[in-house]
This record gives C-alpha cells, sequence and structure tokens, in this order.
C-alpha cells in the first residue's frame, strides 16, 4: 500500500489540537446550555435515569448502576464525574431545586463527602419528571448519536422552567468559567410570564419579580443597588452575610447564634470560620470570646459564639463580618452555551432564550399531538363509515380470497373476484373509497364494535378528536394561544413546587469595626536556631535570662504594638506585627516564622532581625559573597509592604552579612582561600537600598567571601581560625578594594 507523509508546521498542529481540546471542553464538558441549564454530565445523567425507568414513584436504585449505564450509554469520561454531578443535583444545600432524590449518605453542609456509589440509591425527583423530562416521546428536541453511534441521546432536555436561574451553575472550562447564582422558582415564573406578557420590559422591571439571587442556605445579599447592574451586564459581585441571632447564655452571658452562612462557606468555608474565630481569640484580636461550638445538625446550621456580659455585640459581629468569611462575595459571570458557542447573558438575556425555547418545545410538542389527532380523525371517520355499511363490508370480506383482495376493494373499489349475493352489493362495493389507514383499521376491527354503545362511544370519541384538532390547531396558529398554554403549565408548576424566599436582599451598612487597641507594653521577642518565635514580657525575660541567651538566635526588646524585620540572605526585608508573634510563657514552643510571613525557611536564612524603631535609628551595612559592600540609611526599610528587597545582587550573588552599625569602627572580609582584609568602615559609601554597592575585597575568580567580622563596640576581638586562635585586632588594616593578607595555619 502506498504511504503518503504530510508534511506541516508543528506550531499549527499544535494550535488547532489544542483549539479543538478548548472548544470540547467549553461545549461538552463545562458550561451548561442556556435552554434547560444543565451540563452535558447532569442531562445524560437525568435521562439514563429515565430511560432506566427510576421515577420518583419507583424504588429506588442503586447509584453505582446508574453511574455505570451513564458512562457506557452516553458519557465516557470516568465514574467519578458522573457519581460528583449526580450527588450535587441531590443536595439541598447546593440546589435550589434538587432534581435527584437521594437515599443514604449524600453529604452535607459542612464538606464532608458522599458516600461512595455502592452504597447509596437514588431516583428521580417528581419535578424532574414533570417539568424536565416530558413529553420526550413527541419530538419534542433533536435526539442525536451517542459517542460510539450506537444510541441515541436529547440534545438538550424539554425543560419547562429558567432552569439556568433557578439552580444556578458553575464550571470552568478553558479559558472561561461560569458562576451563575440561583434563584427563586416562583419569582422566576412571574418574571417570564412578565416578559411574555411585554417583551419589551427590562431589566429594572424583570427584577419587580426577581428580587436578586436565592441562596439555598439563606443569609443575607447586602448590595441591592449593584444587582441591577450585574443582571444587564451578567458578571459582578455578589455580598452576603450570615444571619445571626442573640440569646442569653449561661451566667448572664450572652450567645451570638450563626443561623445561617453566605452560599461560598459551604464546605470547608465552615470549619475555616470556626478556626479563624478561634484564631481570633487566641491572637488577643478580641477578649470577648469565651467559647465556640458548632452545633449544627440536619435541622439547620447553628453555630454558638459564647461572649462575656459586657460584650459590644453589634461591634463583635461587625468584625467577624471584617476578618472571617461571615461576609463574603459571590462573583457572578452568567456565561452559558447559547446557539452552540459560549456567551455572558443578563438576565434578560436568559429569560428571552428560555422563553423561546418554550415556544419551540411547545410548537413541536403539538404539532406531533396534531399529527396523531388527524390520523386518529381519519381511522375514527373510516369506522363510523363502515358500521354505516357494515353488512355491506361482511359480505366483502366473506366474499374475499385473501386480505388484500378485500383491501382493495375497500380502498380502490375493485370487486373482480369476491362473491356477492346481489348484482346492487357489487355495484355498492365498486362505489367504497376508503383511505389505506380506514381500510387497515376495518379490516382489524373487532366484532364487539358494533354494539351500539361502542358506537355511541366512538361518535363520542371523534366528537372530541375534532374538538382538540380545533384547539391544536389554533395554539399552533396563534401565539397568543400558545402563550396562554405556556403560563398554564408556569402556573401549575409554580402551584405545586415553589417555596418562601430565603435570602433577604438589601442594601446593608457597611461593617465597622473599632479595633480597640493593645495596651502598649514592652516584650522580647525569641526566635530559636529552628525558626520558631514568640514573645515574652519583660519580667519573664529577666528571669530567665540566661537561658534565653543560650537557647535562641535571636533575642531583642520591642514594643508590642511594633513591627519587626528580619533580613535574609536572599537580600529580602520580611516584616511582621508583633501583635502577630503568639504571646506567652517561656517554655512555649512557639511558631514558625514561616506561618506569620512571607518568610520561606526552605529557600532562604535569616541574617539579622531587629525592631522598626531601631532600624529607623541607625545605619545598616550589606557585605555579598561577591563582595560588594554598601551602607544603607535604617528609614529606608520602614515601608508598609511584607516583604522588599532590601539590596540589589548580581546574578549568582547572595547576601552574607547585614550588621546595625553603632561602635563598630572596622570590618574584616574573609575568604574562602583564606585571605583576610580589615579596613575602616568609614570607607564603605552610604548607598540607596536599591543600590548594588562597592567592591570590598579583590577575590580571585573562584573565590568569595565566607564571613564578616567588625572590631569596636560589640564586634569579635578574636575567631577560631585553623585549629588555633586568630586575633583580629592584630591583622594589619589595609584599604578598601585590596586583596587582603593570607592567614595561614
Amino acid at each position: 500500500m502506498d504511504e503518503r507523509i504530510l508534511k506541516t508546521e508543528y506550531s499549527e498542529v499544535m494550535q488547532k489540537s489544542y483549539i479543538d481540546y478548548a472548544m470540547s471542553v467549553i461545549i461538552a464538558r463545562a458550561l451548561p446550555d442556556v435552554r434547560d441549564g444543565l451540563k452535558p454530565v447532569q442531562r445524560r445523567t437525568l435521562y439514563d435515569m429515565y430511560e432506566l425507568g427510576i421515577r420518583y414513584d419507583r424504588p429506588y436504585r442503586k447509584s453505582a448502576r446508574i453511574v455505570g449505564d451513564t458512562m457506557g450509554k452516553y458519557h465516557p469520561h470516568g465514574d467519578s464525574s458522573i457519581y460528583e454531578a449526580l450527588v450535587v443535583m441531590t443536595q439541598d444545600f447546593k440546589k435550589g431545586l434538587p432534581l435527584i432524590d437521594g437515599h443514604g449518605n449524600f453529604g452535607n453542609i459542612e464538606g464532608d463527602g458522599a458516600a461512595a456509589m455502592r452504597y447509596t440509591e437514588a431516583r428521580l425527583q417528581k419535578i424532574t419528571q414533570e417539568a424536565f423530562l416530558a413529553d420526550l416521546d413527541k419530538d419534542v428536541v433533536d435526539f442525536i448519536p451517542n459517542f460510539d453511534e450506537t444510541e441515541r441521546e436529547p440534545s438538550v432536555l424539554p425543560v419547562r422552567i429558567p432552569n439556568l436561574l433557578i439552580n444556578g451553575s458553575e464550571g470552568i472550562a478553558v479559558g472561561m468559567a461560569t458562576s451563575i447564582p440561583p434563584h427563586n422558582l416562583g419569582e422566576v415564573i412571574d418574571a417570564v410570564k412578565a416578559y411574555m406578557r411585554d417583551p419589551a420590559i427590562d431589566t429594572a422591571g424583570l427584577m419587580k419579580y426577581i428580587k436578586g439571587p436565592d441562596f439555598p442556605t439563606g443569609g443575607i445579599v447586602i448590595n441591592k443597588s449593584d444587582l441591577k447592574q450585574i443582571y444587564e451586564t451578567g458578571s459582578g459581585k455578589i455580598r452576603i452575610r450570615g444571619k445571626t441571632e442573640t440569646e442569653k447564655g449561661r451566667g448572664g452571658r450572652i450567645n451570638l447564634v450563626i443561623t445561617e452562612i453566605p452560599y461560598p462557606m459551604i464546605g470547608a468555608g465552615i470549619s475555616k470560620f470556626l478556626s479563624d474565630v478561634a484564631a481570633l481569640a487566641e491572637t488577643k484580636k478580641t477578649m470577648d470570646i469565651v467559647d465556640i461550638s458548632n452545633q449544627s445538625s440536619k435541622e439547620g446550621i447553628r453555630i454558638v459564639i459564647e461572649l462575656r456580659k459586657d460584650t459590644d455585640v453589634e461591634n463583635f459581629k461587625n468584625m467577624l463580618y471584617k476578618k472571617t468569611r461571615l461576609e463574603d462575595t459571590f462573583g457572578v459571570n452568567m456565561l452559558a452555551i447559547a446557539d452552540g458557542r459560549p456567551e455572558t447573558m443578563g438576565l434578560k438575556q436568559i429569560i428571552a432564550a428560555s422563553v423561546d425555547f418554550q415556544f419551540e418545545v411547545t410548537r413541536r410538542k403539538y404539532t406531533t399531538l396534531l399529527a396523531k389527532e388527524q390520523e386518529k380523525k381519519e381511522i375514527q371517520e373510516g369506522l363510523i363509515k363502515a358500521c354505516n355499511v357494515i353488512d355491506l363490508i361482511i359480505e366483502i370480506l366473506r366474499g374475499s380470497r385473501d386480505r388484500a383482495m378485500a383491501r382493495d376493494c375497500l380502498v380502490e373499489g375493485k370487486t373482480d373476484g369476491i362473491r356477492f349475493h346481489s348484482k346492487e352489493s357489487r355495484v355498492m362495493a365498486g362505489l367504497l373509497r376508503f383511505t389505506e389507514k380506514q381500510a387497515n383499521a376495518i379490516l382489524e376491527m373487532r366484532l364487539y364494535r358494533l354494539i351500539g354503545l361502542e358506537l355511541e362511544a366512538l361518535v363520542k370519541e371523534h366528537e372530541e378528536t375534532l374538538t382538540n384538532i380545533y384547539r391544536y390547531e389554533d395554539i399552533l396558529e396563534r401565539r397568543d394561544s400558545m402563550a396562554t398554554v405556556i403560563i398554564n403549565e408556569l402556573d401549575a408548576i409554580k402551584k405545586a413546587y415553589k417555596r418562601n424566599r430565603r435570602t433577604v436582599v438589601e442594601d446593608g451598612k457597611e461593617a465597622v469595626f473599632e479595633e480597640k487597641k493593645p495596651q502598649e507594653m514592652d516584650i522580647v521577642f525569641l526566635m530559636d536556631r529552628f525558626g520558631y518565635v514568640k514573645a515574652i514580657d519583660m519580667g519573664t525575660y529577666e528571669r530567665n535570662k540566661e537561658a534565653a541567651e543560650s537557647e535562641n538566635r535571636f533575642v531583642f526588646s520591642c514594643k508590642n504594638t511594633g513591627r519587626l524585620c528580619f533580613f535574609t540572605d536572599s537580600g529580602s526585608l520580611h516584616t511582621v506585627k508583633a501583635a502577630d508573634i503568639p504571646f506567652g510563657k517561656f517554655r512555649d514552643k512557639g511558631i514558625p516564622l514561616d506561618n506569620v510571613s512571607n518568610f520561606d525557611s526552605s529557600a532562604e536564612q535569616i541574617l539579622y532581625a531587629t525592631n522598626q524603631t531601631e532600624l529607623n535609628l541607625c545605619r545598616v551595612v550589606f557585605v555579598t559573597a561577591l563582595s560588594m559592600v554598601k551602607i544603607v540609611d535604617g528609614g529606608e526599610f520602614d515601608v508598609a509592604k511584607r516583604t522588599v528587597a532590601a539590596t540589589k545582587l548580581q546574578d549568582g550573588d547572595s547576601v552574607v552579612s547585614v550588621m546595625a552599625l553603632r561602635e563598630q569602627r572596622e570590618v574584616i572580609l574573609q575568604s574562602n582561600h583564606g585571605y583576610f582584609l580589615k579596613f575602616l568602615l568609614d570607607e564603605i559609601p552610604v548607598k540607596k537600598k536599591s543600590a548594588l554597592g562597592v567592591r570590598g575585597m579583590k577575590l580571585a575568580d573562584d573565590d568569595q567571601v565566607e564571613h564578616v567580622y567588625y572590631t569596636g563596640g560589640d564586634g569579635d576581638t578574636s575567631i577560631p581560625y585553623k585549629s588555633k586562635t586568630l586575633e583580629l585586632t592584630k591583622l594589619k588594616t589595609g584599604k578598601r578594594d585590596t586583596k587582603g593578607v593570607k592567614v595561614r595555619a
């Protein structure tokens, strides 16, 4: 067989492949369709349950059975994604309108996951059958081949309500994401009816019916005035607060009870909230908390914070809004698939797309029903006509040799070969002109249909058929009639499934928290050789001074309201509020500095630490491994950022020494090759922190500065060097930017 090698640009192949992949994720997996508000995995799961007969009035079936059947027939993307979609459609704390009735452990609002699919069972909810899957047998939507073309599946479900708004949706595609909040079913239906009555209605008009999102977890939307802009553009941010109540506690204390949480707090957010509140007490940000407990159950959320008697409850609530997730943000991006492509849509656009879809589904439904009624009419008219000449028909049947001869006589009046009792009968038979369907119905008619009451029933059924045909034709020909049908169906759904709004929508006041300033006091900062930090009071330090100095790498005093500064070998300066350092007993372990700062102990090393006040009053000398030196005014490091560059470094360079200058007079640089250079600190120029500095010592290509020493003040006078003691004061003082002297063992 001839082989052909096609040469193409690699970048073009990659670009095309990536675009194909991205569009597949966007259209076929991650984003919902604006018409039914469902992602493909949700649509396929519901349709598979419908096909399996797992209805609301029938027994539950194992979730594993549903997942396996869905994966094998319609959704070949793994069982975990299918089961996760099934689980979410059962959870009433995530969906305002659950579509699946789950039996077993399907997780809870606190983030506990569902049991394995082999343990849980499920079936369709009643509303899912009535409003999502009804009329699939009436050609209301297109059916397409499945992934291997062995089955057929609906391209969209004939959903009768704007499910995209009612249940919302969240999904991450390639380069885009959707996040649509849930809404109240009754309000959405009222807005749809208002749009159908007046298609020119604007967003403000629709918002007379849809007050705002209605989250299953309740809560309070506090930026009502922003909703109009959000609903017009399809994007924005909704701010939500939890609901709280106050109760009398033990011993005259006050209990602040959280009864509803913000929707984004679902899951791990609750435990994070509890730990954040506990941290407020542990770090002394508030002294009002006595105890906190999570008493939530199946009946609802109940988080109890026990407060002191004299607590300012409003101020405490505002602190929770500011410092915890009791006030959170829901990012809105109403992105959905419309006409086969992703589109960010406003409220009116979504409702308009839903209404257009309802008219299309209704048109196809009644077109199918009309065709069936017209077929029934044809047959009924044939049977009624046959009853009027039943004796002649019986004579034809008895005189015919086979079914085909009798059918030809009934349809075309052919009498050849048929035995008749008289010429009149042959003439009458030749005048018969039944249709093919009528003739087949007559030939299949049972004798009991000749009973008088049956004939009356047939006539009555024919009259009903004529009435239905007239009604269906009216619906199909007049948009007003079709709109009435749709509105009646919406009213029936609203009456059966509406519920009261859970989320309050208002323009809430900005949370103003007056943080009580701690009483200023002197404390002592301690950092051990493992990088654990803590703070103790001055009295404790004085009693344990010797142990503190010997066991810790950095020990210095500071104000509890001040800031601490840490210089690292990477040339960075990390600052930390003293209040963030745990304050306690001398033998407390403390916490890693990494936990309260941007310092990364795995990538950098602290060379010098001090408090901001002392740093502002002195100058700082920097020495790098490549022998770059400079002095910087400490006031330059008084910055608001938690991390800044303390000095500029060349590629491959690092800081060897950082030291605050007080009474030091000379600096000694020691290289790896054993060279020592001693020169006056006055020879080092004062530079900005962003400067590179000047060369302090001439080095060989493979040499670097290893240690830095200072004389004068608290500087060392002697150091151990190669099994002997080297007196630094005896080193000859040289000039900066010279080679120095070689010290041999």
